[in-house]
């Protein structure tokens, strides 16, 4: 069987070896020496100020928002995983949709200026695939209507733009590290920001809003604990390493698909990617169906990503405004892509791509 994607997992005795420190030391959760190691090895290897772990990268973009004191209209994008448009609806927040480009497939800048109104106090944009949405732009828009700007960047993990990490930008950053991501901790997120005020108040929020008997403020339980931080601390001196091997399969699938009848992302920001999904657009539902079933019957087992448009869901909107992303998300499918997935494989699922077009 081959997934779309699978999780890489380090050496089993190193991972042993963490946990016998656990069980030594006898703290398992609040901020413990793991967690606190793990924090400042990311900060080291991504080069940002402040990067604080929290439970998933869903109570990380919920956490961005109470910071930040959002609670009325947010332009947002309805290329995205659902968790975006639901930790704003969670947070009784209003979702705003502004369609994308049908380049990189991220938010459109001009789209987004064209939602603002008074009763806008944010934009949270997604690097989509975690390929860069166009950064310089959405700073001038939040810059020039006092707006809030977070980035739901779950997939960008080891990316740089213009020479920084993809974390450098907007208030803040989220990042998800769960077990299909290219970096993980099993499950985990992480939030960034380059604003002292903002961390001290991430670092209340995740932990209930108090230091010992000293309450400040209103908090939740968004903490992470010592065995998933001892996770990530296995995982990161392998990112390069991870990031290498998808490269080589991205490489070889752009050498064998028929681009003839197929679409992909094209990024015109200067970009230091880390392959993090293979998505490929068909020029109809019809022909995605197609390729899905024949690959299924081989065992092998893409993933629709991203479907639907979120701006096609009852719950969150009655009707859409968002043309081109409930266009392209029927015709969006994620090909397998894992550091140890073989280039043979790659092989027979390019070909029984090419055969249904």
């Amino acid at each position: 069987m081959i997934n779309v994607t699978k999780t890489y997992l380090p050496p089993l005795a190193e991972f042993q070896q963490y946990v016998e420190k656990i069980f030594k030391s006898n703290q398992l959760t609040n901020n413990g020496p793991m967690v606190k190691e793990l924090e400042q090895k990311l900060k080291d290897f991504l080069g940002v100020k402040h990067c604080l772990f929290v439970s998933n990268g869903t109570i990380a973009i919920q956490i961005a928002l109470k910071v930040l004191g959002i609670s009325k209209e947010v332009i947002t994008t309805p290329f995205s995983y659902c968790a975006t448009t639901h930790s704003l609806i969670w947070e009784n927040c209003t979702p705003v949709f502004a369609d994308i480009l049908t380049s990189d497939f991220c938010i459109d800048p001009e789209k987004v200026k064209e939602q603002i109104t008074e009763n806008t106090q944010a934009i949270l944009a997604t690097h989509v695939y975690g390929n860069p949405c166009d950064v310089d732009k959405l700073a001038k828009i939040a810059d020039d209507n006092n707006l809030k700007l977070i980035y739901d960047a779950a997939h960008c993990f080891g990316v740089n733009v213009n020479g920084t990490s993809i974390f450098n930008y907007g208030d803040i950053s989220t990042c998800s590290f769960h077990s299909t991501k290219v970096f993980h901790s099993t499950e985990g997120g992480a939030i960034f920001t380059d604003n002292d005020d903002y961390a001290y108040l991430i670092d209340r929020y995740r932990s209930f809003g108090h230091i010992g008997d000293n309450y400040l403020t209103i908090g939740i339980n968004g903490k992470n604990s010592e065995f998933h931080a001892a996770m990530g601390l296995c995982v990161l001196p392998r990112v390069g390493e991870i990031i290498e091997a998808r490269r080589q399969i991205f490489a070889l699938y752009d050498s064998l698909l028929n681009w003839s009848k197929l679409v992909k992302p094209v990024v015109s920001i200067p970009t230091e990617t880390n392959y993090a999904y293979y998505p490929i657009f068909f020029d109809s539902e019809t022909t995605l169906l197609k390729v899905k079933s024949n690959l299924e019957a081989k065992d092998i087992f893409p993933r629709r990503y991203f479907y639907p448009s979120l701006s096609s869901l009852k719950f969150v909107t009655e009707e859409s405004n968002c043309p081109i992303s409930d266009d392209y998300a029927k015709r969006a499918l994620a090909l397998p892509l894992y550091y140890d997935l073989s280039h043979e494989d790659v092989r027979i699922i390019a070909g029984i791509v090419n055969d249904c077009l």
